[in-house]
């Protein structure tokens, strides 16, 4: 036999061998290039500390990012303002397994970025310019770039995209309503009537009052409110990443611009309405409600409705933390949405 011919026997049983490799196989292949780390020099486990300029001077936020997808990459935006990405630690059992990247994101004031006491810093519109250096900062494009946020993170990704989508490939809008006074409406007018008359009587005397650091408020509200609309479990059963984001969440943030509670909104943030500039967003959106949550789930249906390319995923065991109380509808229709759109869809069809 010819050398020539010898090579090419190779060439082919190799074709062969490659060809019959089984989807697992193919699978614990692709999960190598996924966890094969491209940082050099002293390695972090992903953790990248970002330089933030603000009208305040310079300050330091702090990202670790979870995987390689050169393709798909979702940048995590926690709610609050001031909770922690700790919540979303429940992505690691589902992302990796589907080779999608992902990157945890501490916004300024929170947990392991720096917490500055300037009022002044806690708007919006800082938080976008923030995000956008973030952005630019993990080297995310149009290419590559999903953005998912998650409550008053749902509220900073309608705000970005409403000034960069241009930078996006995909917009995920979890558990947010577009218009905060139809959230507060939808609170007082729906989901307090269908609380105990006797606790809501004495949880409006103390919001009358302004007692809100009355332990018995948060206490009336975790045990009549929390447990049915934020997370449907006993609250000694909430799943340790969400006790850990509860327990660090920085009141000074939160408090000024959500108010004292989940219980409505009464902050700064309580006249914020895009609903109207909804068509504006092009990219491709996926918008999630749960038929428990704090927000209406008929709200955001429409919204899916408004944007251009716009799907929507309900998950009808879930509330406010769907990705926890209803997490297998959550998670497949976040992964369906992702993929599809990486494939070049713009909308996506759920049961």
């Amino acid at each position: 036999m010819s050398r020539f011919a010898s090579a090419s026997l190779c060439l082919l049983l190799a074709m062969a061998i490659v060809s019959c490799s089984t989807p697992e196989e193919k699978s614990r292949a692709s999960a190598s290039e996924y966890f094969t780390s491209s940082a050099t020099g002293i390695k972090t486990g992903g953790i990248q500390i970002i330089p933030i300029q603000t009208p305040k001077g310079e300050f330091k936020v702090w990202t670790k990012c979870f995987g390689n997808n050169a393709r798909t990459k979702v940048l995590l935006l926690h709610g609050g303002p001031g909770a922690t990405h700790e919540y979303w630690e429940c992505m690691e059992s589902f992302f990796p397994e589907e080779g999608i990247e992902f990157i945890y994101y501490d916004q300024l004031g929170s947990a392991y970025s720096d917490q500055p006491k300037d009022n002044d810093l806690w708007v919006t519109e800082r938080f976008v310019d923030e995000l956008e250096q973030v952005r630019t900062a993990l080297g995310l494009n149009k290419d590559n770039f999903f953005l998912l946020g998650h409550s008053w993170g749902g509220i900073l990704a309608i705000e970005y995209a409403l000034k960069y989508q241009n930078n996006l490939k995909g917009l995920i809008i979890s558990n947010m309503m577009s218009s905060a006074p139809d959230y507060g409406r939808y609170a007082d007018e729906v989901l307090s009537k269908q609380m105990d008359p006797a606790v809501l009587k004495q949880i409006r005397v103390m919001e009358a009052k302004g007692d809100f650091g009355n332990p018995k408020y948060m206490e009336l509200l975790m045990t009549h409110y929390y447990v049915q609309h934020i997370l449907r479990l006993p609250i000694e059963q909430w799943p340790d990443p969400v006790v850990r984001a509860f327990n660090k969440i920085n009141q000074d943030v939160y408090v000024l611009m959500q108010g004292p509670s989940e219980f409505g909104i009464a902050g700064r943030l309580a006249e914020w309405d895009r609903s109207k500039d909804l068509p504006k967003i092009t990219v491709p959106t996926l918008v999630v409600g749960a038929q428990y949550d704090t927000m209406d789930p008929e709200h955001m249906k429409w919204m899916a409705s408004q944007v251009e390319h716009g799907s929507y995923l309900y998950c009808s065991n879930g509330s406010h933390m769907c990705m926890y109380d209803d997490q297998e509808t959550y998670m497949q229709g976040l992964i369906k949405f992702i993929k599809s759109v990486d494939a070049g869809n713009e909308t996506v069809q759920f049961p």
